[in-house]
């Protein structure tokens, strides 16, 4: 079924827990302080240090490293036993210009989308990840929204509209492709990021 966020205020998501010990821990978010602030630029350094969220939300996972615009590695720590449990997080809905696929040369504005991703999440950073329908890809990794702990800045969000990344509708995985596309369509008409001189 999909999930139209601008119908509800309201959604119940499971917590990514793989390796903890309450994997099917349940939590509400409102949706209404989770819209992240938009620094509409092309420069990745500058757009990630003017990006501010409406607030902090809590932290489920901790940066390891941002492998490129769309994954990151992080670790999950499961609050019972102390352990934690490092991942490999997909960013869902997105796609990002490829810089480290074997076989694919660098693509156009791919090492941009690679450090706006690593200036907004730095090593160390506290996140909060949020699964849809499906918990992993093909490849194994986990799929996840991700809001930075600090100041519920959306990441996936934040990449879409200030133009390092696509929107990627993945079925059954769609609850904020509007918000995406959106977000996707108005920096290709402002001609932000890799729609400003890369070619589609």
């Amino acid at each position: 079924m999909r999930v139209r966020p601008k119908a509800v205020a309201w959604l119940s998501v499971v917590v990514l827990a793989s390796g903890c010990s309450n994997p099917s821990m349940r939590v509400i978010v409102d949706r209404a302080t989770t819209a992240p602030a938009i620094a509409v630029s092309s420069d990745a350094s500058k757009a990630a240090a003017a990006l501010t969220g409406p607030g902090p939300v809590e932290a489920n996972a901790t940066i390891v490293r941002a492998v490129d615009g769309d994954t990151v590695h992080v670790l999950l720590s499961d609050a019972a036993s102390g352990a934690d449990a490092r991942e490999t997080v997909r960013l869902i809905g997105i796609d990002t210009p490829e810089t480290h696929r074997p076989g694919t040369p660098i693509q156009c504005f791919g090492p941009e989308a690679s450090r706006f991703t690593a200036a907004l999440l730095a090593p160390g950073t506290p996140i909060r990840l949020e699964r849809d329908v499906e918990a992993r890809d093909r490849y194994g990794r986990l799929l996840a929204y991700i809001f930075r702990a600090s100041d519920g800045v959306f990441v996936n969000l934040a990449l879409a509209r200030n133009g390092f990344a696509h929107a990627y509708t993945f079925p059954p995985n769609v609850a904020h492709t509007d918000e995406f596309v959106e977000a996707a369509g108005l920096a290709r008409d402002e001609g932000l990021g890799l729609w400003s001189g890369c070619t589609p």
